[in-house]
């Protein structure tokens, strides 16, 4: 007996609908594109909870003669192929005919169409591929299609459906794309109610950007066009200084379509060279216009990607688009000096009492000398550059300035008023926490002005001694307890194993050159590098708290805006946002607002570690840390570390090796550098020849 049989109707169309339909999405796509086909000027999408429940396409194009209705959700119905050598040029968005037999077979849809030339239009139902009714209805022209409950019928499709407001933002990804490709037609797309996207359709492509993008991208396009052997190239790409942490914003469009092209991609990066930090991305919206006949793109399921007979024009057109476009829109943004305000003006535009509440003053008088100076210090005499006489000759006292009592004086607020606030000043915090958050501030003053350091280390005159942060003094033996761990850990590294004097306690025999601690443990001595070992001990904090106890709300909150897809993954992830120092909310229409920050990274590089950051989450990485983030943890650690050279008291020594026990996995600094090396009472014995 055979065991090879025909499926039925019903289960091939289930099959073949898992093809096309993968999430309402998907949907949608189908819909709008059949509806540019059309000839349709103004496009609405509506749907309720992320298209599961209610999805709503409507549009003024040419509609459908009520006789095709009932045919054109038969599969492989179409009007847009006829024969063979149709498929060498197709020209038009869809040309399968499965896209309204895959719906109707997971869904329940109403379609309502009416014709120019028709006085009424029709009304057609169909639920999970069975017909239900085809009547008159009264409808404008163009074609409305209503699609109701996704996978009803297939339950286990629909367990893999994801949250509503993720379904929502991947319908608002597609609807974006369309909406860019074809700048021409007017797009509103209505979720839950309530209006989030509208396009002018007035055919000019920076309007529809500024629609979908918003203003701040918008702000930093410059203008593309150009042709190539055949190939036309218009659009806007990104100004170098604009570039982003990843490819988010790499949109590339063919006769219309939205595609997935490496050969653009790479084009597009090479031409950027020179022009563009490492590790950053252009952002671009181009569309390349060229034969039909020089391209297939039947190659894929969604029509997301293209093969083309010749690949070397296209990198070329891009390339040599790119470069030109660099060439004459990328001018350096021309310096403009405020002119200073003049007295008299000022004068009349204050009022009496708001120049005595103000106390506002524009330019002091000049002030007599003084026979009484101040002694001014060596060290600022060093840093401001002058010698000590001159520096006393220079200082004056400002008590003493005659002053003009007609004049006001300027009011300054106390510098301390203007302190930043920070999450960490709310929070009660352990002694230990602390000290590293003082080692911490004065890390990152060392790394923003390394020259003053370095001057104000010369004009002290004497040596600093750097603490480690982690210990205390105490008066108990020298001897650590509960070693195993570490000890085990650190010889397993040499490869050496403790005879029957392992039990023996680890014992302190000094430190050396003052930077390697000497530990003896059974017939073993342990040297261990205290710098490097104090390193590793902060950076594994600092990466363990993320910068959460280190965040600082920032006095004026950073918009961020993302590709509907990494903003999604954002969205849902702002728990662990939160725990890495970022305290964001939702702004709409793919754009958050940053309003705290980690304390060591700056302003400027905010916004281009958020987008790096939801990157990450968008492709389900559990580790969100950034190379810039990890790389600013390890300088922070490294400076803020106890120093080769620095004097340490024995119970400071001791407490670094008793939190080494405590981490027995720290085993290298964060550069790779082994903390600890070994050497056995055997080869101690055969350098002496005793063995």
């Amino acid at each position: 007996m055979g065991v090879i049989k025909l499926l039925d109707k019903h289960m091939s169309e289930l099959i073949a609908a898992g093809e096309v339909i993968e999430r309402p999405s998907s949907v949608i796509k189908e819909l709008v594109e059949n509806s540019i086909d059309s000839g349709a000027k103004h496009i609405t999408v509506e749907i309720q909870r992320g298209g599961i429940t209610f999805m709503r396409v409507t549009d003024d194009g040419c509609g459908i003669a009520r006789e095709d209705i009932p045919t054109a959700f038969l599969r492989h119905a179409t009007s847009k192929v006829h024969d063979k050598q149709d498929l060498d040029a197709i020209g038009t968005l869809g040309f399968r005919g499965e896209a309204l037999a895959s719906i109707a077979a997971v869904a329940k849809v109403t379609m309502l169409s009416c014709r120019e030339n028709e006085e009424i239009g029709t009304r057609y139902e169909i639920n999970g591929g069975d017909e239900i009714e085809i009547d008159d209805a009264g409808c404008p022209k163009g074609t409305t299609i209503i699609a109701r409950d996704i996978f009803y019928n297939v339950p286990a499709r629909m367990k893999f459906l994801k949250k509503d407001v993720s379904e929502a933002n991947s319908v608002s990804a597609v609807i974006d794309r369309i909406a860019l490709s074809h700048p021409e037609i007017s797009f509103t797309f209505i979720r839950d109610g309530k209006q989030t996207m509208k396009t002018p359709g007035d055919d000019n492509l920076k309007n529809a950007i500024l629609s979908v993008f918003g203003k701040e991208f918008t702000s930093t396009l410059i203008p593309l066009n150009y042709q190539h052997e055949g190939i036309k190239l218009q659009g806007y790409i990104t100004r170098p200084i604009s570039s982003r942490a990843n490819r988010s914003m790499q949109l590339f469009f063919i006769n219309g379509r939205y595609i997935k092209t490496r050969t653009a991609m790479a084009a597009l990066e090479e031409a950027y060279k020179g022009n563009i930090m490492t590790g950053k991305f252009p952002g671009c919206v181009l569309h390349m216009t060229m034969d039909y006949s020089t391209l297939d793109v039947n190659v894929h399921p969604s029509k997301l990607e293209v093969r083309f007979t010749n690949e070397r024009p296209i990198f070329d057109a891009v390339y040599h688009g790119v470069k030109s476009a660099l060439l004459s829109g990328d001018n350096r943004s021309p310096i403009k000096e405020e002119e200073p305000i003049k007295p008299e003006i000022l004068e009349k535009t204050a009022t009496k009492a708001e120049n005595e509440q103000l106390q506002f003053s524009y330019q002091p008088k000049a002030a007599k000398p003084v026979e009484k100076a101040e002694k001014i210090s060596e060290k600022d005499s060093v840093l401001k550059g002058d010698s000590k006489k001159e520096s006393i000759q220079k200082s004056v006292e400002f008590d003493n300035l005659e002053e003009d009592k007609n004049e006001p004086e300027i009011f300054m607020p106390e510098p301390s008023s203007f302190s930043p606030i920070m999450v960490s000043d709310c929070v009660t915090v352990d002694p230990y926490t602390a000290s590293v958050r003082k080692k911490l501030e004065k890390a990152k003053s060392e790394i923003e002005n390394p020259e003053e350091q370095e001057i104000q280390a010369v004009t002290e005159g004497e040596e600093t001694s750097h603490k480690p942060t982690i210990l205390q003094e105490d008066n108990e033996p020298s001897v650590v307890k509960n070693q195993d761990k570490l000890i085990d850990s650190f010889l397993s590294i040499a490869g050496v194993r403790l005879d029957s004097e392992s039990d023996a306690p680890m014992k302190f025999l000094g430190e050396a050159f003052a930077t390697y601690i000497i530990l003896e443990k059974g017939n073993a001595i342990l040297f261990i590098d205290k710098h490097a070992a104090h390193e590793r001990l902060l950076y594994e904090k600092l990466r363990r708290d993320c910068g959460k106890n280190y965040a600082q709300m920032l006095l004026e909150p950073i918009t961020v805006t993302l590709d509907k897809t990494d903003y999604d993954a954002l969205l849902n992830n702002l728990s662990a946002m939160e725990d890495a120092g970022f305290e964001i909310d939702d702004y709409g229409m793919g754009t958050v607002v940053v309003r705290a920050a980690p304390q060591i990274v700056e302003r400027d590089d905010i916004s281009d570690t958020v987008v790096e950051m939801a990157g990450y989450l968008a492709k389900n990485k559990r580790d969100i840390m950034t190379e810039k983030m990890d790389w600013l943890y390890k300088n922070v650690a490294c400076r803020a570390a106890i120093k080769a050279g620095d004097k340490s008291s024995e119970g400071e020594l001791m407490a670094l090796v008793e939190e080494l026990m405590e981490n027995p996995d720290v085993k290298y600094c964060p550069h790779g550098r082994p903390i600890c090396f070994t050497m056995t009472r055997h080869e101690l014995e055969k350098r002496f020849m005793r063995v």
